[in-house]
């Protein structure tokens, strides 16, 4: 076979390359606070991530990492953006290939959580994949109900307020959440259980 070469007469192995790693940002709720789970090791705090290996997948890597580092198995994290400043790994030339998966707590509920507002001092650019990913993660949540599905099939107003109201940071209104959120939903016939006063009406996703 003939080796490829380039408009410069150059082989592929004739330039630098950057090793290429993951990192993946594993954002949940709880106890009322958007929280992302963090590993620590001899650089300090950080993502859960990895170097990919020679014939590796990207999302092979991802799941090694998170099944050797954090003790996660059975995500699907999606892609969310690639870091590539050459100055942004002190220990050399690395891209890293962030990844972004949104869990219900008791996925995760082994893991290590830091409610992302208290998140400070992680290695490399690892606070920068944390904001990105809470930027895309909160942008979804303004648009959509729960597009996460963070909540059961069935919940109340709210329970989704709430939900709303961690992943935003902040207090939401009732009565705007209220208006901006019924068209997305369909009243059942059900009522909460177990509840002190009034039951409330219990809801459940328009389409999905």
């Amino acid at each position: 076979m003939t080796e490829y070469r380039d408009s410069a007469k150059k082989l592929l192995t004739d330039y630098p390359r950057p090793s290429v790693a993951v990192d993946t940002a594993v954002l949940t709720v709880k106890d009322g606070a958007l929280c992302v789970a963090l590993v620590q090791n001899k650089t300090g705090w950080r993502l859960p991530g990895t170097f990919v290996h020679e014939r590796e997948t990207l999302a092979e890597a991802v799941l090694r990492s998170l099944r050797d580092k954090a003790h996660i198995e059975g995500l699907r994290p999606r892609q969310l953006h690639v870091f590539d400043d050459p100055d942004r790994d002190n220990r050399g030339w690395v891209m890293s290939v962030a990844h972004l998966v949104v869990v219900p707590e008791a996925s995760v509920a082994h893991v290590d959580l830091t409610p992302v507002a208290e998140v400070h001092d992680l290695v490399y650019d690892h606070r920068k994949i944390i904001e990105m990913a809470v930027d895309t993660l909160r942008a979804s949540y303004r648009a959509f109900a729960d597009p996460e599905r963070l909540l059961g099939p069935e919940f109340t107003l709210l329970e989704l307020l709430r939900l709303h109201s961690a992943i935003a940071g902040e207090p939401l209104g009732k009565d705007t959440f209220r208006r901006h959120m019924l068209g997305q939903l369909v009243e059942t016939d059900a009522y909460q259980q177990g509840v002190v006063g009034k039951p409330a009406k219990v809801f459940r996703h328009a389409v999905g």
